[in-house]
């Protein structure tokens, strides 16, 4: 699975690229730093077993935050975001949510899968698959793979109750720890090892040119 590492360089790409003007440190490490957020849950399964990849890897951690933002700045007179963090935090705003849900949800999701609308329906998608274009086939996509009009049993997966996603935190389940190697990835592909540098580096450039530029 892609490592708390690779979400957070990840989502770094995309606040550069969506702050534009309003980048600032701070700012950069907002949205980088609520992606991190997201891999609590590894500590919470533990707690409460299968709300790894659950309890924070849903879609209601985006919706909900961007149903009060659009409610905030359409409805509202006067922004309460704008007031209480500034002209820039609506931005930082979405950057950060854009972040949560490509860098982070999406990314595990077409990775082994999440539960994505849990806590009101509990069941875990994995849309790992691929797309491509062939000579005989055509059009060819594997992500979502549909049985009479449904979620084909290929796309679904268990529930929060027989479902464990293997993490150095908690590397088993139902049995002891002992002797069990607890990994820690930081990047188990090389594409994804590219992605981090890729995520950090901009990230780091970007900065210091904003200093300088101070």
């Amino acid at each position: 699975m892609p490592s708390t590492v690779v979400h957070v360089a990840f989502a770094g790409l995309i606040g550069v690229a969506l702050l534009g003007e309003r980048f600032d440190t701070r700012s950069i490490l907002v949205v980088m730093g609520c992606s991190a957020l997201l891999d609590l849950d590894t500590v919470i399964g533990i707690v409460v077993p299968g709300t790894h990849r659950a309890a924070l890897h849903n879609v209601w951690i985006v919706l909900l935050p961007a149903g009060f933002l659009l409610w905030d700045a359409v409805i509202r007179e006067e922004s309460i975001v704008r007031a209480r963090w500034g002209d820039a935090a609506p931005r930082v705003a979405w950057a950060t949510l854009a972040g949560l849900l490509f860098a982070h949800v999406l990314f595990d999701a077409f990775f082994n899968g999440v539960n994505l609308f849990w806590p009101l329906h509990d069941r875990f998608y994995d849309l790992s698959g691929t797309l491509l274009v062939t000579d005989q086939r055509g059009l060819v996509q594997t992500f979502v793979e549909l049985d009479g009009g449904t979620v084909a049993d290929s796309t679904t997966r268990g529930t929060t109750e027989n479902t464990h996603y293997r993490t150095g935190f908690d590397p088993t389940r139902d049995e002891p720890a002992t002797g069990v190697e607890r990994i820690f990835p930081i990047a188990a592909t090389g594409e994804r090892f590219v992605l981090t540098l890729a995520g950090y580096t901009v990230v780091v450039a970007r900065i210091v040119e904003d200093r300088r530029s101070a």
